[in-house]
């Protein structure tokens, strides 16, 4: 793919869409720096400020999902499909890509399916488990379908389907040489373990409420926490930060190296969240949202357990929060089982590969 050629990406609504496409965008940018890219989003949704943040264009269209109760929103939803299919359209008559890659999200359905009107070939990368309706609808009409979980064969045709795991932040990849920088950057004695917990960067409420009520209890097993408390509730914990061996963070920069000073990561169970957490191969406990569209978090969370590869706490059982993570704590043989286990189902060349059947493709 040496050749100047044009790369439409589209997905969003949330980082779980938008960053495995800016991966997969720098990855092709890097094998060929000619090449031009686009990216179109849903307008008001996060990526429209994400994108151009991280160095590329975007176009929004004006869609807006079904909403699964009946509600007076859904009336607009027919109009607005309408509007979007033509607007994607129209880019994609001027943009003429030479490929189109979709990652998920609201904006992904109308772009996709006007390439394949045109014959423009496409590609499918579906992070999650489960997957979304819009996946479903369009996996007849692209060439690849990249997945990241086995068993996508019930929900798309197998002769289209290659496992590559989902895009992952190349920085992870080295953690286990970083412990010392690690310890040395949150200021933690080296002597205890570190739990680190993490809901997200708004925040979980669930988590954050269950942490503060336990603190105390954890605290007492001899270990440390940091504690990502998120964008919304970071005002309202940040008090926590004060008590010995508790630290409170309303964002983390360095993931890496907070990875590298955990012991046992307590966390939300995003399809990319796991897909990182299974290549830093720490002994883990999920608490999926139940919030999310088509309960994907759980479904992606019992992908890992049922393979004995981590630990599931529903959000409906969070009262035994203390229990769970103390049992955890204390039994040593099972940590290093969990992190042995989750280790074998880390896919690192995700990015590599999917870029790989994106060349494939324009050949």
């Amino acid at each position: 793919m040496k050749q100047s050629v044009n790369i439409l990406l589209s997905g969003g609504g949330t980082g779980g869409h938008i960053y495995p496409a800016v991966a997969i965008a720098n990855e092709l940018k890097a094998r060929n720096p000619r090449s031009k890219f686009l990216f179109v989003g849903a307008t008001g949704r996060m990526e429209m400020d994400k994108i151009p943040q991280l160095g590329y264009e975007i176009k929004g269209l004006n869609i807006t999902g079904l909403q699964r109760s009946l509600s007076l929103k859904n009336l607009s939803f027919p109009f607005k499909l309408i509007q979007s299919l033509i607007k994607a359209n129209r880019i994609i008559k001027r943009f003429k890509p030479n490929v189109v890659i979709g990652t998920g999200g609201f904006a992904s359905g109308p772009t996709l399916y006007m390439a394949s009107k045109r014959k423009i070939p496409s590609l499918i990368q579906e992070q999650n488990s489960y997957p979304g309706i819009t996946n479903k609808l369009l996996a007849k009409k692209v060439r690849k379908i990249c997945v990241a979980y086995d068993g996508l064969e019930k929900y798309f045709p197998q002769d289209k389907l290659i496992k590559t795991g989902n895009p992952v932040r190349q920085d992870l990849l080295d953690i286990s040489l970083k412990r010392e920088e690690a310890l040395a950057h949150y200021h933690l004695d080296g002597h205890k373990k570190t739990i680190v917990v993490l809901g997200g960067s708004l925040g979980a409420r669930a988590i954050n409420q269950a942490v503060e009520k336990n603190l105390k209890v954890i605290l007492k097993h001899n270990v440390q926490i940091i504690w990502q408390s998120g964008k919304l509730y970071f005002e309202e914990y940040k008090q926590f930060n004060e008590m010995k061996g508790v630290q409170v963070h309303e964002f983390i920069q360095r993931m890496d190296l907070l990875y590298a000073a955990a012991d046992i990561i307590i966390s939300r169970a995003g399809a990319g969240t796991i897909s990182e957490l299974c290549i830093v191969g720490k002994p883990v406990i999920f608490i999926p949202s139940p919030n999310v569209a088509e309960d994907h978090q759980t479904k992606n969370a019992k992908a890992v357990t049922d393979k004995k590869a981590a630990i599931l706490l529903k959000e409906s059982d969070i009262e035994g929060f203390s229990e769970f993570v103390g049992s955890l704590i204390q039994d040593e043989a099972l940590q290093i089982s969990l992190s042995k286990n989750i280790k074998k189902l880390a896919l690192p060349n995700a990015t590599k590969q999917i870029a790989d059947e994106v060349e494939k493709i324009l050949k």
